[in-house]
């Protein structure tokens, strides 16, 4: 059985700060939250096709990794992480199960080893989301895939409105955001991570509440990071 693996980066959870629980820790989301899970669970199986087989990365992917949940029984291998993992996840037979703090634990996962790396509503809550996504660029194969979704200046007006007047999302997630994403936002910082500008697609989505990144590494498996403009 595999055994979750816990870091003690100090300096790393300093700079981020100590989430008190994982996103669906000791709550149930909302029905808004989980029409937002679902349609980014349509726009990856868009993107990444099958999954039969599959080594994925869920990176950020909440207490009770929903998506990952759906995909499990066809799957090869899941690495998932976050600050806390529900336990029937942590003793599955093909789940790798990091708790700690991003991106510090990412460090424990080893380099071109997943075929896809997701990274869901997870940048918007860290301070250092250039590391994140060079580990991404990092652990995927240079066949694999990276796929990211972040909410953008657009959507930050909804989240804001829904958890701080109305009460339909966890007030203490919008809270805990350090920034949003348009494309011209997000764009740079992939390039900035070494993804190369003709391997990523970024774009709007779910009716310009968020944005969404497909990205590929380079074939060689190393990315440029000397670019900075589209050109």
């Amino acid at each position: 059985m595999p055994q979750p693996q816990t870091s003690d980066g100090t300096r790393a959870v300093l700079r981020e700060g100590m989430r008190e629980r994982a996103y669906g820790q000791n709550y149930r989301p909302t029905l808004i939250d989980r029409f937002g899970v679902w349609l980014s669970g349509r726009q990856i199986r868009r993107y990444t096709g099958s999954m039969t087989g599959k080594r994925i990365g869920d990176f950020g992917c909440g207490y009770n990794a929903e998506f990952v949940r759906t995909v499990l029984p066809v799957i090869e291998r899941a690495v998932l992480v976050d600050c806390a993992l529900a336990a029937d996840l942590k003793a599955a037979p093909n789940v790798t199960a990091i708790e700690g703090t991003l991106p510090h634990v990412l460090d424990q996962v080893p380099s071109s080893s997943l075929d896809i790396v997701l990274c869901i509503s997870v940048l918007e809550h860290l301070w250092e989301p250039l590391a994140v996504l060079e580990h991404c660029l990092r652990i995927a194969r240079p066949e694999g895939i990276c796929v990211f979704n972040v909410p953008s200046w657009r959507g930050k007006k909804f989240l804001e409105y829904s958890a701080f007047r109305l009460g339909l999302s966890p007030k203490d997630e919008m809270d805990d955001h350090k920034a949003y994403y348009d494309v011209k936002d997000l764009w740079p910082l992939l390039v900035r991570a070494g993804f190369l500008p003709s391997r990523i697609r970024c774009f709007s989505h779910k009716f310009g509440f968020n944005t969404f990144a497909v990205c590929s590494p380079s074939p060689s498996g190393k990315g440029s990071r000397g670019a900075a403009g589209e050109g």
